[in-house]
């Protein structure tokens, strides 16, 4: 089967210069990818040429992580789902899907709610439901990602076992996709996670109108939990299971999370 290419840019925006990786053509309806904290639009690196058969499939790094700038605020949802309704501007996309996983499913719920014109459906995969319960739980938890650097290089290692409970056994490349993101990440590499803890998702998940597909990773200590939870307050999305997907979904899992994708976008039409 041949793929679309992969075409890597940035878009001078309004905080500096924003990486983005794209793949199907211009004029084809537009899908917004949004990752994890700290990854990449890496994440997506094998779901991008799936979906670019049949949309200009867009998957953007989140500033302070990847190869886009810096943040010059402090990491908060509601400005990098800004920023995001920035780039689409600048790609003169009017209207866009919007698909995140984990931390870039907060900035999609974000980025319905506020930029509702520009938002078609949204996909929520392994999105946790942020609210007062929530953010009281994150506060009593240790950091996820972060560890005191070493000179002989051991905070390598403890960043990879940190992680490793929650990632398929036998695919070390996940493990390893996961640090070097991690080492991108600037200068924060708990940012994401502490935006994530203090959003008040319950203040504006009402606003998101836009039919919704709810993934679920079952296997997703973390995240799985939240479907329920996010069907509650979204009346008219569905939640679709994919079996074994773990922590990295996308990359864990490129052809099934692509195909729930295609398949709730297709049956929107």
């Amino acid at each position: 089967m041949n793929l679309p290419p992969v075409r890597r840019a940035f878009a001078d925006l309004s905080v500096g210069q924003v990486h983005y990786a794209e793949c199907g053509d211009a004029s084809a309806p537009a899908v917004l990818l949004l990752h994890q904290s700290p990854r990449s639009w890496a994440e997506y690196r094998e779901v991008l040429p799936l979906l670019g058969r049949r949309y200009r499939a867009i998957a953007m790094d989140t500033v302070g992580f990847g190869d886009s700038a810096p943040p010059p605020w402090p990491p908060s949802i509601e400005r990098w789902a800004g920023v995001a309704a920035e780039l689409l501007d600048a790609l003169a996309i009017e209207r866009a899907h919007v698909v995140g996983h984990h931390t870039g499913g907060v900035i999609a719920v974000e980025l319905a709610a506020s930029f509702a014109h520009k938002v078609g459906a949204v996909v929520l995969s392994s999105t946790p439901y942020t609210d007062e319960a929530f953010r009281i739980a994150r506060q009593k938890r240790p950091p996820i990602d972060a560890v005191e650097h070493k000179d002989d290089g051991a905070h390598l290692v403890q960043m990879w076992r940190n992680r490793q409970g929650f990632y398929p056994p036998g695919r070390p490349e996940l493990l390893q996709a996961f640090v070097l993101d991690g080492l991108k990440a600037s200068g924060d590499i708990e940012g994401g996670h502490r935006a994530v803890a203090s959003y008040r998702m319950e203040d504006r998940i009402g606003r998101v109108t836009q039919p919704v597909l709810l993934i679920r990773a079952p296997q997703d200590p973390f995240a799985a939990p939240h479907a329920a939870e996010l069907a509650e307050h979204l009346p008219d999305a569905r939640i679709v299971d994919i079996e074994g997907g773990m922590v990295p979904l996308p990359d864990q899992l490129p052809d099934a999370f692509a195909s729930a994708v295609l398949d709730f976008l297709e049956g929107l039409q």
